[in-house]
């Protein structure tokens, strides 16, 4: 059985994201009451593996690294009356394109890598080749499967020697998709060799830093609490790894690591250690395996010990004493303030009595006395 013919690959622009397409062989042309199928491979370099498809279709597009030889195989599958109702393989057909090389020897940049912060925005940065001429500038395209055509970078990142790096804003990028970039550059040397890279951006998230940690110890018992790190990453997404260093009355230093991948779970409890004297923990976060296949851990939190004043938690009993203390403190109050609001009305009373015996007594030594010597009594 004769393979497919007319087997060609097209470019669209797309950094990488190529067209096949063939014919089906002039031998089958005539058949009838058959299907036909065929099967693809082709080898994606990215992943260093042969991918196969089936397909009844006449075309096919797939994901290749432009930097090396891109490597398409292809055959007939045949089934009919002819085949006794089985599937018969053809001869498989094997088409090879090896770019050629261009740009100046040396220029291709190095140590690119993009990080999707937060899930709010992504850098790619880069270092220069080994070679580059003087005044070279560099550029980057970049594109995926809902974009019609690449376009340039949206901000890119500049330092001192020169353009080292793109900023894309959440709104331009696509999860769960190839997102495909491409570095090239020119210089009065001539163009600069072009990279390419194909990656999916929700592998690439780095949460941010973990806040609002507290450590608390009740009945021997520590506990860490903090609240899920800020942007757009689900908090269902997220594990964590908690350190711990602890400090013996003997010297020494004990540290665990413990990494923690219930869904939601933002807290963590210990025994504390009988002969310790003080433990200090840290936290950072990743995306989890539900949600991406790879990612970056944020940077460590803010370290929390059990003797930080900010962080110490009073044990339970201590905690009924000091209620009591309130309780006595505030009936103690209470009683004082009746016992002078008594005293007071006693007071009073006294005072208005003694005054109206006096007027009484006035009254009755003017009634006695002669007049010249009243005003004495008055």
């Amino acid at each position: 059985m004769d393979p497919p013919a007319n087997i060609e690959i097209t470019d669209p622009g797309f950094l990488g994201y190529l067209s096949i397409h063939w014919t089906q062989p002039a031998s089958l042309q005539n058949l009838t009451g058959c299907t036909v199928r065929y099967q693809l491979r082709y080898y994606d370099t990215y992943e260093e593996r042969w991918r196969s498809v089936r397909t009844v279709k006449l075309t096919y597009a797939a994901q290749f690294d432009l930097e090396k030889p891109v490597k398409v195989r292809i055959l007939t599958v045949l089934k009919c009356a002819c085949t006794n109702g089985t599937e018969v393989q053809g001869e498989e057909k094997e088409w090879v394109y090896t770019p050629e090389p261009t740009g100046v020897a040396g220029s291709r940049i190095r140590d690119f890598h993009c990080v999707y912060y937060g899930k709010e925005y992504m850098e790619c940065t880069w270092e220069p080749g080994l070679v580059q001429p003087p005044n070279s500038q560099h550029y980057l395209y970049y594109w995926h499967r809902e974009m019609d055509e690449t376009k340039e970078c949206p901000e890119y990142i500049i330092l001192s020697e020169g353009r080292r790096g793109c900023r894309f804003p959440r709104e331009s990028l696509l999860e769960f998709s190839k997102f495909n970039l491409c570095v090239n550059g020119s210089s009065p040397a001539g163009s600069l060799k072009m990279a390419y890279f194909s990656i999916e951006v929700q592998n690439h998230v780095k949460p941010a830093v973990v806040s609002s940690v507290h450590v608390s110890e009740i009945d021997g018992e520590l506990k860490l609490d903090w609240s899920p790190p800020s942007g757009q990453v689900p908090e269902h997404c997220l594990e964590y790894e908690v350190e711990s260093s602890t400090s013996m009355e003997n010297g020494k230093e004990k540290q665990e690591k413990m990494v923690l991948q219930n869904l939601e779970d933002t807290s963590y409890g210990v025994p504390r250690e009988v002969e310790s004297q003080k433990t200090c923990f840290r936290i950072r976060s990743k995306v989890n395996m539900y949600c991406a296949d790879g990612g970056f851990w944020s940077d460590w939190s803010q370290t929390k010990c059990t003797e930080d004043k900010e962080t110490q938690y009073i044990p339970k009993w201590t905690y009924l004493g000091l209620v009591g203390l309130v309780v006595i403190g505030i009936a103690g109050v209470i009683i004082l303030c009746l016992s002078l609001w008594i005293l007071k009305k006693i007071c009073i009373k006294k005072i208005n009595k003694k005054n109206a015996l006096y007027t009484l007594y006035k009254e009755k030594v003017n009634e006695t006395m002669p007049t010249i010597l009243s005003p004495i009594f008055k």
